[in-house]
């Protein structure tokens, strides 16, 4: 027998967190009645995690779905639900969420037109779109957006998935993207460029050289912010971080080369912050500023650690 409050859902994206959310939803119980799938990457993946779901036309989904699950591309959300509104597709009362990070529910407008309740349901996340998703998602949060009547559901969906939802106001979600964005996507730039130099100078397993020290920055900077931080510039080593740009400027040849970039901006805003917080004094912030632009000294300062 069905708990109550199940829904019928339909999947709109069989990508990598639309198949994953909707396995998750199926595992509350929830009935998955169709999913669309164009690609035949996207089709297994359908297959894969949402075994016995029929892949149907995306009109056909809208039509038979309580909730329908937009799990596409930024770029391709508004004109999708706009289409989906000129066809008459969108329901009075079906619930209608999104997983975009970007977007709260004010481009859902035509949805609300209609009568049908908007949602947005970000997970902050990286998904490989396999099985090992799902026990992510239960150490996963979700940024959720809904008019107030309704965010009790879009909580409640969030939960039932084993993740936990944090409420972001509709005005803060482009810049609530953008500090996850920062956090997850260049960090994967910063260990791209770190190992590449680690290999460059001859070590041939770079990841096993800074896997131990990023996951103990990580868990030093999540448990004690910005007082964990250690290196030459919070330090104020003119000499080193001298030594540093001018050796990233010859590994690039000259300026414009992307790690030389990356570490001058990192370390410039890294001395920025260390000077509000009272770490540096006003004569090693102008020491720093002059290393990172080619003009640093020799300074012999003893190291702490990287």
């Amino acid at each position: 027998m069905a708990k109550p409050g199940r829904l019928g859902i339909g999947i709109i994206g069989a990508g990598k967190v639309g198949a994953v959310l909707g396995a998750a939803l199926r595992g509350a119980e929830h009935a998955v009645i169709g999913v669309s799938a164009v690609s035949d990457a996207s089709r297994e993946r359908a297959e894969a995690l949402l075994p016995g779901v029929p892949v149907l036309e995306v009109r056909d989904i809208v039509e038979r779905a309580e909730l329908v699950l937009l799990a596409v591309p930024d770029d391709a959300l508004g004109p999708l639900v706009e289409g989906l509104a000129k066809l008459g597709a969108w329901q009075p009362g079906q619930l209608v969420a999104h997983t975009s990070g970007r977007f709260g529910v004010g481009i859902l407008h035509p949805v609300r037109a209609v009568g049908a309740i908007p949602l947005a349901l970000h997970p902050a996340m990286t998904f490989t779109g396999m099985s090992l998703d799902l026990t992510r998602l239960l150490d996963c949060t979700f940024g959720v957006t809904a008019d107030a009547a309704m965010l009790p559901i879009a909580q409640a969906l969030v939960v039932e998935m084993g993740a936990e939802p944090v409420a972001i106001a509709e005005a803060d979600r482009t810049l609530y993207h953008a500090a996850l964005a920062h956090g997850s996507n260049h960090l994967v730039t910063l260990v791209a460029q770190s190992s590449q130099l680690l290999r460059e100078v001859g070590v041939e397993a770079p990841e096993r050289m800074l896997g131990p020290l990023l996951r103990a920055t990580l868990e030093n900077a999540l448990a004690s912010g910005e007082s964990a931080l250690t290196g030459p510039v919070v330090r104020g080593d003119v000499g080193t971080v001298a030594a540093h740009a001018e050796s990233l400027r010859e590994h690039d040849g000259g300026a414009g080369g992307d790690i030389l970039e990356a570490y001058l901006a990192m370390a410039r805003a890294t001395a920025r912050r260390a000077g509000r917080r009272g770490l540096l004094k006003p004569e090693q912030l102008g020491g720093i500023a002059d290393a990172l632009e080619g003009s640093g000294g020799d300074d012999e300062n003893p190291t702490e650690g990287p």
